[in-house]
């Protein structure tokens, strides 16, 4: 608002009617202006008050005032009381409304908020022409709809010249590659708000998250984060945008610097490019960077000895510009029936090495004889890295000649007697052709190999006869091809055995009389140790907590989960696995949601000998029960047996004292779900898988233990500052009460279940298992990448469970990699042994994760059969009358457009429509 341009009445309410009067004048350069004065310096007890019309506030808190004013000196006033005054107040009054009136609200200070008391610089006498003071003020926070400024004279001779109401902000600004958004200033003048910026366009961040500070002034401060221009684009415009390189030029790497000229022997012809591909003739290597030129190798010499090689090159054509040339070798094997070559296996010895070579000169041994091989040749540099075309070399085809078998690698004993031994030997594991035979050759070790024995035999094992009765033997073996024999096997000694067989006999079978008491013995403690669970078992009518204990000696190493509900005294289970703080180190800050049994705040908790951190406060409200307490405390005594990175880690419980508390760590981005929605589309598809991998990490974790958490569901995740997600909500989805504002919960024989994150297992016969969990992470899979969206959409719960049951699976979300929705697929086969366990889940993230190409494929289509789409939805569309009724009966009116825009405006149009 600003007075000096009205050129009408303000018309401002006056009181009473003999104070302030508005009066038509001038400013200096002759402008008309609406001016109010007040002159009733000779009356004693003045109070006149000037209030201005209804100012809206919109989404300031913060507003200043500037008044022009001009005050006569009293002392230039003759015969006046002393009641003259030379100042004048400054009020405010906020409302939702324009309701003010002539009597409301009241003519005084509260309801009126005053701001200050305004005195001149300068006054005037009758001899001087009038001085105008300029004065500014401000007040805040305001918070209603809008507000009056009122002004209050207690005996003045005065006039108000004009009154401008403003606010302050700071405009819309581009830092570091990034806009900020303009921002009004905060309801206090030292406030600093935040505004989060953006990167310009054909940018990237660099550092999150992006923000400046605008303080009460309108002048921004403390910029965090920064953008730089994407590979292919360099900064233009002092730093305010990114500019696509010009042909010829390019630029690899994200960052501030500039586009270059294309290296040697390389080319681009279209803008914006982060690499120029080779000329003909010159190549890159996969570990090539853009930087480098392009280079060609040529004359591969080689010679071939059996099943050893030795190649030879001369340098490339042309080194590319620089000085630090490397040679690989790459080594295929050739099978000419099928036309097809193959990378060598690892055993091939490329001696001094297959990569990085200096000399130009290898030496390959170990090869297959009478094979076909081809062994390609590439020059590199030290920047031949990202060259986004199949590299090409130079090659020779060589095929090596028959060679002998390799050697007998293991020869064992598998019988012997007084005068025989049996004998068994692995084959050669390089044949290098086909076995003829085998040679035997044996001697007695104390002989020596000048009077050995020699045998043949076609297959791999042997009798050999004819021998001392316990006398050791050496023994070695080898192969023989149409290239002659191999190598011997290494020297093995055998026994014969004695004469006294009967006796030997014994003393075989001890061990085995031995062994069999011992497993009689450990049969009946066995026996024992049930007997004695049973018995306790049957007198406690529940599992009890020695049952579970004694599977962690039964598994000796393995953590087993303990349930507490199988203690006798659930406190015992408390005392056991949760950690009892003191109160005086726990500090409640504020309230930051509700749980089932009470509030969950935020707080510090402060160890002795530790540091002070943010923790989680989850309160048992007052007026519980003693179940209410045991079932609140039981999520401590559960996740307190738990410690994983990708679990809620459970700082301690306080029960000594009023209110019994939960303490965890804190996670700052809260609920996963929500968080997603909230960040709708902001994340790379690296950066949700990195999610999907934590959560199937503790998932693997918690199956391991044998724990079942049956509501695993993207709000039961919990997500910090470092993305880093969590599953929590151990063991409180049991206990929910029935609430019909809540369908997430549906009762159902035995309990409540999430029906759209159960398997059709759990949900028929409770069957809930470590697979009835690997469904619902396929669901939270499903969600993730999906940004926080609801499983089925507004499908009713038992529209759900009919849906599955007849192999209804969820299509994949918006740009999903099909590997992604491959593996959601998998996670919802109907048998549950045919899921993949969690440790397959973390395997295969892991894999997509190091192979992020994998990801850049998108199904296009929904999965599942083709059918038509009408056979699928209810009711019967033949009792409509238009597309848009029968649309509205199936709760998708809000498509009617789409339909209609794309021409399936009759029911024989929509029956041909599929699901895809």
């Amino acid at each position: 608002m600003d007075t000096k341009w009205a050129t009408t009445e303000l018309a401002w309410t006056s009181h009473p009617e003999t104070g302030w009067e508005e009066v038509s004048g001038y400013d200096d350069a002759m402008n008309p202006i609406r001016t109010y004065q007040v002159c009733n310096v000779r009356e004693l007890n003045q109070n006149n008050w000037l209030r201005s019309d209804f100012i809206p506030r919109k989404d300031v808190l913060r507003v200043y005032v500037e008044m022009k004013f001009t005050v006569r000196d009293c002392n230039s006033i003759p015969n006046i009381p002393g009641s003259c005054k030379e100042t004048f107040n400054l009020f405010y009054y906020e409302s939702d409304s324009d309701s003010a009136t002539s009597t409301s609200p009241f003519w005084m200070e509260n309801p009126y908020v005053k701001v200050d008391t305004i005195a001149p610089d300068e006054s005037f006498s009758m001899l001087e022409s009038g001085r105008v003071n300029t004065k500014i003020r401000s007040f805040g926070p305001l918070s209603k709809a809008g507000f009056y400024l009122a002004f209050q004279d207690l005996g003045a001779c005065m006039s108000l010249i004009s009154v401008r109401v403003f606010y302050k902000k700071c405009s819309t600004s581009i830092a570091n590659f990034a806009v900020f958004p303009e921002t009004a200033t905060g309801a206090e003048a030292t406030s600093l708000v935040i505004a989060p910026g953006t990167c310009v366009h054909n940018a990237v961040e660099v550092s999150v998250p992006l923000k400046l500070y605008c303080n009460g002034d309108g002048e921004w401060m403390v910029p965090v984060g920064a953008c730089t221009c994407m590979a292919g684009f360099e900064p233009a415009v002092k730093e305010s945008q990114c500019q696509a390189c010009n042909p010829g030029t390019f630029k690899s790497k994200q960052g501030e610097g500039f586009c270059s000229p294309c290296p040697p022997n390389s080319r681009t012809s279209s803008g914006a490019a982060s690499i120029c591909s080779c000329r003909n003739g010159y190549y890159r290597a996969d570990n090539d960077s853009p930087e480098s030129g392009c280079t060609s190798p040529r004359n591969v010499i080689s010679s071939v000895n059996e099943t050893s090689l030795v190649l030879e090159w001369s340098e490339p054509r042309d080194q590319g510009g620089r000085d630090d040339l490397l040679y690989n070798v790459i080594c295929k094997k050739c099978l000419p029936e099928r036309g097809t070559c193959t990378r060598c296996d690892d055993n091939v010895d490329i001696s001094p090495r297959h990569l990085g070579l200096t000399e130009r000169h290898v030496t390959v041994r170990n090869l297959q004889a009478h094979t076909q091989y081809s062994f390609e040749i590439q020059a590199v540099n030290g920047v031949s890295n990202k060259s986004p075309y199949t590299p090409q070399f130079a090659s020779v085809n060589i095929t090596t000649n028959q060679a002998a078998p390799s050697s007998i690698p293991t020869v064992l004993l598998m019988g012997a007697s007084a005068n025989t031994m049996s004998l068994s030997w692995l084959p050669p594991e390089k044949p290098n052709g086909i076995i003829l035979d085998y040679e035997i050759k044996y001697h007695e070790k104390d002989q020596g190999e000048a009077i050995a024995h020699t045998m043949t035999a076609q297959r791999s094992s042997a009798r050999i006869e004819g021998l001392k009765p316990g006398t050791t033997y050496v023994v070695q073996v080898r192969a023989r091809t149409v290239a002659g024999y191999g190598r011997y096997s290494s020297p093995s000694d055998f026994s014969t055995n004695h004469q006294a067989d009967s006796d030997k006999t014994l003393q075989e079978q001890l061990p085995l009389i031995v062994g069999s008491l011992t497993a009689g013995l450990v049969f009946i403690i066995v026996v024992v140790v049930i007997a004695i669970v049973c018995l306790r078992k049957q007198r406690n009518g529940s599992e009890s907590e020695y049952t579970e204990k004694l599977q962690q000696y039964i598994t000796p190493g393995m953590k087993v989960y303990i349930d507490p509900f199988t203690y006798e005294d659930p406190n015992e289970a408390i005392r056991e696995f949760a950690k009892e703080i003191d109160v005086s180190c726990v500090k409640i800050e504020e309230v930051i949601g509700a749980g089932e049994f009470g509030e969950v705040c935020r707080g510090r908790l402060k160890l002795p000998g530790r540091r002070e951190i943010i923790v989680a406060i989850k309160t048992l409200k007052a007026g519980y029960t003693e179940r209410q307490r045991r079932d609140f405390l039981s999520e401590a005594s559960i996740m307190g047996q738990f410690d994983h990175p990708n679990i809620i880690r459970l700082e301690g419980v306080v029960t000594k004292s009023r209110p019994v508390m939960i303490v965890t760590e804190f996670m700052e981005n809260g609920a996963l779900d929500s968080f997603l929605r909230l960040n709708d589309g902001q994340f790379t598809v690296i950066q949700l898988v990195g999610m999907l991998r934590g959560i199937a990490a503790g998932m693997k974790y918690l199956s391991d233990m044998n724990y079942v958490h049956r509501d695993l569901a993207a709000r039961n995740i919990l997500v910090n500052s470092n993305l880093v997600c969590k599953v929590s909500d151990f063991g409180l989805s049991r206990f929910l009460e029935d609430d019909p504002n809540d369908p997430t919960y549906t009762s159902s024989l035995g309990g409540k279940i999430p029906i759209r994150w159960t398997a059709p297992e759990a949900i028929a016969y409770r069957k809930f298992t470590s697979a009835s969990d690997v469904w619902s992470y396929g669901i939270v899979m499903w969600e993730v990448m999906s940004y926080g969206e609801r499983p089925y959409w507004d499908m009713s719960n038992q529209d759900v469970i009919n849906a599955v049951e007849q192999d209804y699976r969820l299509p994949p979300p918006m740009d999903c990699p099909t590997a992604l929705h491959q593996l959601m697929l998998d996670c919802w086969v109907k048998e549950r042994n045919l899921r993949p366990k969690f440790s397959q889940i973390v395997n295969t993230l892991d894999k997509l994760i190091r192979n992020a190409a994998s990801l850049k494929v998108v199904t296009s289509t929904h999965s599942g059969a083709s059918q038509p789409l009408l056979d699928r939805c209810m009711p019967d569309y033949t009792t409509f009358t238009t597309v848009g009724d029968w649309l509205d009966a199936i709760k998708m009116s809000r498509y009617c457009d789409n339909f209609l825009n794309a021409g399936f405006a009759s029911f024989d149009l929509v029956a041909q429509m599929t699901s895809e």
